[in-house]
């Protein structure tokens, strides 16, 4: 496939990687030398210097004969335009743009993005993507990942193993002993920064981050089994009233209306401006690394904050601040990936990453064949993938001990008429049974070409 990426920024260049380590053909257009410089050096892909949206731009990048085109500079007006002259000028079937500003996104302005005027095929916007995640995370206390799978029928969860948790020192083959009615697959482990896509043989041990799959009824026993029983927060503090924050709190206001929030943010303009915008939400105006603003928003009473300010320092230090005067939980934004290998040694629980959440959306619209949905767990660990089994496949019609899966690859679950099955030796699956699976990074195309129809672009 002939891809073209407009920026090669943070969520540019990961697009650019994830498509090149696949062996796509990959071109990537920005107005820095050296950034270009960079990921031609860093990637084989391809780099051209110069304004992504100008024609002459897009022609030398290969547009005449590109499958895809995917704008992601910093400019939405840029991203916008790129698509239009790459429809218009050079007919690329799929055009995907990442659009920040929410005035071009506002249901009265629908009609904006179709084919007739500007033909856009799937818009990203990375605010409403990341108040999302953080909506999810709030549901599952002591989790720090949480993603639903096959219409919520499953969930993937990410935990972290503390000294005192039941599991730690036991072989994975006996947790089905241990719990035999519990349907739960552990897919991947992070240790000490150091990805490990497991065995049966493998040993949880404390600080280690466990990803599983679970069924959706039974969750809070799959957290009780790992020692976390904490309750869902009722009082949840927001720093920052930027969009990520204003949608957050319509979305509480809207799905949850029995927790009680609260959004401390610097700007008296913009404070006023989201007061108008919440029904029930408390605004208040001030700086989040004062003490006297957080005594007044009543952090040591509160269970859960959620730091999404613009600046990565401000939210780990007001996270910090929050734990030390009493909150239970911090749900942190860090947009730099320097910063991820420190967050263990602190006391930081869930953190957040625009660009890996803005990337997972957009390559589930990339894959090929049955694939519903794609979810990147980490930076460089692999990719959680949401597919229909076909009949063609290698997959179905004999027991999974006799299909030749590809190393890196784990079976988290098979969901049939809505209920999910735990894959075992014996399992067989089925035609148009939705699988869940774990692909690390270098497995992901052989993953792709199991669940391939012909060359269909989602």
């Amino acid at each position: 496939m002939k891809v073209i990426v407009c920026g090669a920024g943070q969520v540019g260049f990961n697009i650019a990687r994830h498509l090149a380590m696949e062996n796509n053909d990959v071109t990537v257009i920005d107005q820095s030398p050296d950034l270009v410089r960079r990921i031609g050096d860093t990637l084989d892909v391809n780099g051209v210097v110069g304004q992504a949206s100008h024609p002459n731009i897009l022609e030398q990048a290969g547009a005449p004969d590109a499958d895809m085109l995917i704008a992601v500079t910093i400019s939405d007006e840029v991203n916008m335009v790129a698509c239009q002259v790459s429809h218009s000028l050079f007919d690329v079937p799929t055009k995907i743009a990442r659009i920040r500003e929410q005035a071009y996104l506002s249901p009265l302005w629908a009609n904006l993005f179709s084919r007739e005027h500007m033909p856009i095929d799937v818009i990203i916007s990375p605010e409403i993507e990341v108040a999302r995640a953080v909506t999810r995370r709030l549901q599952v206390p002591g989790a720090f990942e949480m993603i639903p799978l096959v219409d919520d029928r499953v969930k993937l969860l990410g935990v972290r193993c503390e000294d005192d948790c039941p599991l730690v020192n036991t072989p994975l083959r006996q947790l089905t002993q241990l719990f035999p009615d519990l349907n739960i697959v552990i897919v991947g482990l992070m240790r000490e920064n150091e990805p490990i896509v497991p065995s049966s043989d493998d040993q949880m041990l404390p600080g280690d981050e466990v990803y599983f799959v679970v069924d959706s009824d039974q969750v809070g026993r799959a957290m009780a089994a790992f020692g976390h029983e904490e309750t869902e927060a009722r009082r949840l503090l927001i720093f920052g009233g930027g969009n990520i924050g204003l949608f957050l709190a319509q979305e509480i206001e809207r799905e949850h209306h029995w927790v009680r929030t609260k959004i401390v943010e610097s700007s008296p303009k913009r404070a006023e401006s989201i007061a108008m915008k919440l029904d029930k939400t408390m605004v208040l105006q001030g700086d989040v690394l004062d003490w006297e603003i957080l005594e007044e928003a009543g952090v040591a009473n509160t269970e859960t904050v959620v730091a999404v300010t613009n600046d990565d320092e401000t939210n780990i230090l007001a996270s910090l601040l929050a734990k030390r005067y009493g909150c239970q939980r911090a749900i942190t934004l860090i947009n730099k990936g320097t910063y991820e290998s420190l967050i263990n040694s602190l006391e930081i629980d869930v953190t957040v990453s625009p660009g890996n959440i803005t990337v997972s959306t957009i390559l589930q619209h990339i894959r090929r064949g049955r694939i519903h949905s794609v979810h990147t767990l980490r930076e460089g660990f692999g990719e959680l993938i949401e597919a229909e089994a076909l009949e063609t496949s290698e997959l179905v019609g004999k027991p999974l001990r006799e299909v030749n899966l590809p190393s890196g690859v784990l079976l988290g679950a098979i969901v049939r008429d809505g209920e999910m099955i735990c894959p075992g030796g014996s399992t067989v699956v089925e035609p148009h049974d939705r699988v869940v699976l774990f692909a690390a990074a270098e497995a992901i195309r052989k993953v792709e070409s199991m669940f391939s129809v012909q060359l269909e672009y989602f």
